[in-house]
């Protein structure tokens, strides 16, 4: 039997069963049956077969924010472990940057940012899962690329972190630039735009390298960490998380060439847009938070108290600004309530006081020398 698939739906055709029929016709017709009866028969079981495709019209699929609210969930793929962005204790309790982002979104969707399952990646991985259905958002130090944005059939929703590939080294090696590198061996992940970056930055600058690459960041440090390769490179961010994981970190540095422009954000596959709008409307509304002053500790005098336009239409009591992403009102306040905005984020998972000591550099907002900027709620 068939599938026919419809752009709203499927409906299954007895087609293999349809079409012998009209072939065989009547068992008493002479063989010499006329061309034009045949046809006529033909065109009869080809009209039925696709009167019966029109049930597949008679409902429309569900979209995504109606699957997830059927589950009770927001299916988050994340990465195995990479400190400060995403990665789970000893008690399977996930907490990082990526991590409080898709509960942000499950605030949106659920006022609870519990309502959230994790499904750890590898870089190979995360884009089957998200293509396939398996994870609703991606959120998992991913690079927005052309590549990645067109013919992967994705949709990146902004950037939650801007970041630059980087190297990291033995402080013993007295390298102090990665001018330095030529002839190294060189750890790290298959399937990341890493991998083509270093090739680029090592044939730009004339120099020789030797590549060891491996399909899981763990696997990257161990090997790292054990003396197999000279170098690490990734993102400068996932140097600072991988570099705890070290032996010794203190014996090892990151040095100061930045090699690329790693804009890292949230990722859903192509095909609903309400979907697309809920995701990236998340990530404004945390910006926009942070710059009215509006956060996690004070919202709820904001509700009761605000004149500020902008801020009113934030948390929902102007404006009916939720009716377009099909959620409520006060779907920017369940998100500043329960995670709070991009600087409370950002400084509980990545910043000066947390064991990666990033400082905010092109993450702060646009107002403060970054180049973070929120788009206008309006």
């Amino acid at each position: 039997m068939l599938r026919f698939r419809m752009p709203s739906a499927a409906c299954e055709l007895p087609f293999l069963s349809l079409v012998p029929l009209a072939l065989a016709a009547d068992t008493s017709a002479p063989i010499r049956m006329k061309k034009a009866a045949i046809m006529k028969r033909l065109l009869s079981t080809f009209a039925l077969a696709g009167a019966m495709g029109l049930c597949a019209f008679g409902a429309q699929a569900a979209t995504k924010l109606e699957q997830v609210k059927s589950k009770g969930f927001v299916q988050c793929g994340v990465s195995q472990g990479l400190p400060g962005f995403s990665n789970p204790n000893d008690k399977g309790e996930w907490s990082g940057l990526d991590v409080e982002f898709c509960r942000a979104v499950a605030a949106a969707i659920f006022g609870d940012p519990t309502k959230v399952k994790f499904t750890p990646l590898s870089a190979k991985d995360r884009f089957t899962a998200l293509q396939s259905g398996d994870i609703d958002v991606l959120s998992r130090n991913t690079t927005w690329t052309i590549t990645r944005d067109t013919s992967l059939g994705l949709n990146f929703t902004g950037v939650t972190y801007y970041d630059g590939q980087g190297f990291m080294i033995r402080k013993d090696k007295k390298v102090n630039s990665a001018l330095e590198l030529s002839g190294a061996s060189v750890c790290t992940q298959t399937g990341t735009t890493t991998e083509q970056n270093l090739a680029d930055f090592f044939r730009a600058n004339n120099m020789t390298y030797e590549v060891i690459a491996f399909a899981t960041n763990d696997e990257v440090v161990k090997a790292y960490d054990a003396g197999r390769c000279d170098v690490l490179t990734t993102d400068r961010s996932g140097l600072a998380g991988e570099r705890l994981k070290l032996t010794n970190p203190d014996d090892h540095i990151v040095l100061p060439e930045i090699i690329s422009k790693e804009p890292l954000g949230p990722v859903v596959a192509h095909g609903d847009d309400q979907w697309f709008d809920i995701v990236k409307w998340v990530l404004n509304a945390q910006l926009i938070a942070e710059e009215l002053g509006v956060t996690s500790q004070n919202v709820d005098e904001q509700v009761k108290s605000a004149t500020n336009p902008e801020i009113k239409r934030l948390v929902g009591t102007e404006g009916k600004y939720g009716e377009g992403l099909g959620l409520g009102n006060d779907w920017g306040y369940l998100i500043i309530k329960n995670v709070g905005n991009y600087g409370e984020m950002y400084d509980r998972t990545v910043g000066p006081d947390t064991p990666l000591k990033l400082s905010r550099g092109l993450n702060a907002l646009w107002n403060k020398g970054g180049i973070q900027y929120g788009m206008p709620i309006r």
